[in-house]
């Protein structure tokens, strides 16, 4: 069975990108078609073979995403599959537009349907003359991305809370299939618990992850953060933090590994698709303090795992800070709690399930 692979965009590193190195093993001669490549930015990319769109020989689109717009629709149904069997699109955005001929299965793995035209579109627009100004652009994109929704055969979601979206905004069905986390041996190096955690990215397009809020709060309580992550608002951040926060960059696996277990809590502050970093948490059986909504509450179970604060804003988070103690988990209950989530459970889930579809897709040839 000859199989590609299609994603967004290949610039970044991230959860989205894990879940590629781990579909690769499953597809190791599989070809990645993507929108625009920066491979100084996407080191992990180079075991790929990567196709690129027009949008390649474009300036500054690779590194820059808010140059891509409109043109991304355009960009992935120029993509031919036509020697394919099966394609599998991994996306957030535009990568399930492509266009397949009958016998060539596609299946697109949801990420989310796309945040800033639907489930996000109030807070990427929350300026009215911003809005108003975009009308006609994200109007154009959300009649796209309709349409583009009736183009995969089958649709996967990465959490419960993703396919209830693909249900809202796509009136399509969708199975879900966890997305899988890496694990890393414990570090016996690790000499006690000292600071609490934030991974996230830090820029502007991804402000809904909330890490002002978590600044602030941390800058009410005085409490040790580390900040893992880097990204355009990382000065921003800086500026605005006081002495007991620490922005560390962005840093190794093995180094993210012992940060992880040498953290009292991770701190989750976004209402996210899924939130792999939570599990990686978990998977180093230390606690996640995360807001109460989205994927965590797929994955966090209180009191056990971890706890909840109610609302986005620096008091909930501080006043659910004030009563943590870290002492009262186990770390081996927490341990086990994510090993559902564990790269041999996802590629046997994720096999099983494409052999399924493509079983039905045949017959109904």
């Amino acid at each position: 069975m000859k199989v590609a692979l299609v994603y967004d965009r290949v610039n970044k590193w991230g959860g989205a990108e894990r879940v590629l190195l781990a579909l690769r093993q499953l597809y190791p001669d599989a070809p990645l078609y993507t929108s625009v490549y920066n491979p100084q930015n996407a080191s992990w990319a180079k075991q790929f073979e990567i196709k690129t769109s027009f949008l390649q020989g474009i300036w500054g689109a690779s590194t820059r995403n808010e140059l891509l717009g409109t043109l991304m629709p355009i960009a992935f149904e120029t993509f031919s599959f036509d020697e394919f069997d099966l394609v599998i699109s991994i996306t957030s955005e535009a990568a399930k537009g492509i266009i397949t001929k009958p016998g060539t299965c596609h299946i697109s793995y949801l990420l989310t349907p796309t945040r800033y035209l639907w489930s996000g579109y109030d807070v990427y627009f929350r300026n009215r003359i911003f809005r108003t100004l975009s009308y006609p652009f994200v109007s154009y994109l959300r009649n796209w991305d309709v349409v583009a929704s009736k183009r995969p055969d089958y649709f996967f979601a990465i959490s419960k809370e993703v396919q209830n979206r693909i249900k809202k905004y796509y009136k399509r069905q969708s199975e879900v299939i966890y997305p899988p986390v890496f694990s890393k041996e414990d570090k016996k190096n690790v000499a006690g618990k000292k600071y609490f955690l934030l991974v996230s990215r830090l820029s502007k397009a991804t402000f809904y992850k909330r890490v002002d809020m978590v600044i602030e709060a941390f800058n009410q309580n005085k409490l040790p953060l580390k900040v893992v992550g880097t990204g355009s608002s990382l000065n921003f951040f800086k500026k605005r933090a006081r002495s007991n926060i620490e922005f560390l960059g962005e840093v190794s696996d093995d180094a993210l590994s012992e940060l992880y277990e040498g953290a009292y809590s991770l701190i989750f502050p976004s209402n996210e698709d899924f939130g792999l970093v939570v599990v990686e948490a978990m998977s180093h059986g230390t606690p996640v303090i995360a807001f109460k909504g989205g994927g965590a509450l797929e994955t966090v179970t209180p009191g056990i795992t971890g706890e909840f604060f109610d609302r986005q804003d620096s008091n909930s988070l501080n006043h659910l800070l004030k009563s943590f103690d870290w002492t009262r988990y186990n770390v081996r209950t927490i341990k086990t709690s994510a090993q559902r989530f564990s790269l041999q459970t996802f590629k046997k889930e994720f096999a099983n399930l494409v052999n399924q579809k493509m079983s039905e897709y045949q017959k109904n040839l």
